[in-house]
């Protein structure tokens, strides 16, 4: 170890870049984190991810998954104005 240190250049904050990502608390129901981690364990990816994916969806609906809800929606519109 130095004697001294020299902080004259040194700047107060985070000392990892930015990353598009801001960590905060978020309380959440106990069933809904343990289905978000039972689908981690399943599909390879970590439960942060797949909350994060979900809210996404949530957002921007246009890109979110097909669903058997929306693609029955759709089949009855095509089929009736056949």
């Amino acid at each position: 170890m130095e004697d001294e240190y020299d902080f004259s250049k040194g700047t107060r904050g985070a000392v990892l870049g930015t990353t598009g990502k801001t960590r905060i608390t978020l309380f959440l129901d106990d069933d809904v984190l343990a289905a978000f981690r039972e689908r981690a364990a399943h599909s390879g990816k970590g439960y942060q991810t797949l909350i994060n994916e979900t809210l996404r969806a949530t957002l921007s609906p246009e890109s979110a998954p097909l669903t058997v809800e929306t693609l029955r929606r759709v089949l009855n519109e095509v089929l009736k104005a056949a």
